[in-house]
């Protein structure tokens, strides 16, 4: 996992302003990387490396994860995180276990470290095909 370097330029979406991720310098090119230090396309134009951030914006954020905990898979649903902040405090992702949109089913808050450990990942088609694990 990357962390943020000095030369990491914030990308504020242009409707409202709300950070969706930094553009770095990579040579004579530009990567988008996302709110989770990863990249989000490969080195290109800095055009290109903006439209990629726009693109992804922060709908992932809304999707269902896996986080690979104690040896079984764990749908999760992101609920906040936090980069790594200015004076050096440590930032962090708040996950919970999915409810599957019920207010009445139990959940728990996992705190991690930030940016995530690779046991948070996007959900994969296999993992779409068995919801309940």
């Amino acid at each position: 996992m990357a962390t943020i370097g000095d030369d990491w330029i914030p990308h504020r979406r242009a409707s409202d302003g709300e950070l969706v991720g930094w553009i770095r310098p990579i040579g004579d090119a530009w990567q988008a990387m996302s709110l989770f230090a990863q990249a989000v396309a490969d080195p290109a134009d800095w055009d290109v490396a903006e439209d990629a951030l726009e693109d992804a914006s922060l709908a992932w954020m809304a999707e269902p994860w896996i986080l690979e905990r104690g040896g079984r898979a764990v749908r999760v649903r992101l609920v906040e995180f936090r980069p790594d902040a200015p004076d050096g405090s440590p930032g962090r992702v708040t996950v919970k276990t999915d409810d599957f949109g019920a207010i009445d089913v139990p959940y728990e808050l996992i705190e991690l470290s930030w940016p995530p450990p690779a046991a948070l990942r996007p959900l994969t088609e296999e993992d779409r095909a068995a919801p309940w694990r």
